[in-house]
């Protein structure tokens, strides 16, 4: 992982040696956003001189204890229950208590892996920070604590030094629910980066005049909606018979999406596959390949995958909610009801296919400019502990 010259020199120069602990539920090589995004920001901080170690956990122990990934060193505990995503795991404790931290990151809320984290640092006057990542889930249970649970969190995130948002909404939702001054938040966008296709190269699945090629990209659960995008292919090759989709993840509720593609009869116009995490050129070719992105999660805070799809100029057709939304709302996608009928879907689709949204000039954020949001940050906290 490199650092253009520029970057390197801001991100050194803020945070010349900071030891930075980054907790996260999960971290490489299983795949997610929340995993993309400490691995992107953690080697570039890295790569640029301070010294960055990423806390996480293993349900299965089938993974190293401790390793060295792309500069960045990697610790891994023991977490339980093996079948449920809650993600207890008491070893987190040692390893906060004795590392000699300047500041400790807390990324992501939704398991015990945030309050363990938090009340470690608060105990051991450690400062921290805590990014949300809002985030949906497959179980509608979860969904409807997250208020809940927010609310249940709300003295470990009032001691936090500063809560990051990657989104704009998370900022009024969360200050307002909390009761939190908006000063204490700070708004780092996820950054995109993949490299440019190469030109005139071979494409795995090159477009063809007249197969229109539509991708559904996300971690194969229920709540990413990959399901409402089979449901309405049937009326799309009603229309363009040769449509053909690529549901691009893995995860558990693969399955059932396979299920449905056998019961709607789609056989191999629908392809069910996974880009490896580091494959960063591999899924650039396969997105340049796309006619369309679609996306109709029920929740997603600043989708990755959307990012990266604007950013090779993929026409993009999302639900109009969370993070999602606000693309739509910016003119950088058209949006479509998240509980629209396949019929509608079908319709939204069709449209997209052959009458594009024209998109104005596009400026995204890079990696390199949320690592270096970042490092300002520690320093920031760094500095007002000392």
């Amino acid at each position: 992982m490199t650092l253009d010259s520029g970057a390197r020199d801001a991100v050194a120069a803020s945070a010349v040696g900071l030891r930075v602990l980054m907790v996260t539920p999960s971290y490489l090589p299983e795949i997610g956003g929340v995993e993309r995004h400490v691995h992107e920001v953690a080697t570039r901080i890295a790569a640029a001189g301070d010294d960055v170690t990423v806390l996480t956990t293993d349900i299965e122990g089938r993974l190293p204890a401790s390793e060295r990934v792309d500069g960045v060193e990697v610790r891994r505990v023991r977490a339980h229950p093996r079948r449920a995503d809650w993600r207890f795991a008491p070893g987190l404790h040692a390893v906060i208590a004795a590392g000699g931290w300047d500041v400790v990151h807390v990324q992501s809320y939704h398991t015990f892996v945030a309050p363990l984290a938090m009340a470690t640092a608060a105990r051991h006057r450690i400062p921290y920070v805590v990014t949300f990542h809002g985030g949906g889930h497959s179980a509608d249970l979860r969904n409807r604590a997250r208020r809940a649970h927010r609310t249940a969190l709300r003295p470990l995130l009032a001691r936090a030094a500063a809560l990051v948002a990657v989104a704009a909404f998370e900022i009024d939702e969360y200050a307002d629910e909390l009761r939190l001054p908006r000063e204490r938040f700070r708004l780092i966008s996820n950054g995109v980066e993949l490299p440019a296709p190469p030109a005139g190269g071979p494409l795995d699945h090159p477009a063809e005049g007249g197969r229109p090629l539509i991708a559904s990209v996300g971690r194969l659960e229920r709540y990413k909606g990959h399901q409402r995008v089979i449901a309405a292919l049937p009326h799309v090759r009603a229309v363009a018979p040769s449509a053909r989709l690529w549901v691009a993840g893995s995860g558990p509720y693969e399955g059932r999406l396979r299920d449905q593609v056998a019961r709607l009869g789609l056989g191999e116009s629908v392809e069910i596959s996974a880009v490896a995490a580091d494959a960063r050129e591999q899924m650039a070719r396969r997105l340049s390949a796309v006619d369309l992105v679609v996306l109709l999660s029920d929740f997603e805070t600043q989708p990755i995958a959307a990012l990266e799809a604007l950013a090779l100029g993929r026409p993009l057709l999302v639900a109009p909610g969370s993070g999602l939304g606000e693309l739509a709302a910016r003119g950088l996608a058209r949006a479509v009801a998240v509980d629209a009928s396949p019929e509608t879907v079908a319709a939204a689709i069709l449209r997209e296919l052959s009458d594009p949204l024209a998109r104005g000039p596009l400026v995204l954020p890079s990696w390199d400019d949320c690592a270096a949001a970042l490092v300002e940050l520690y320093r920031q906290v760094a500095g007002s502990r000392t």
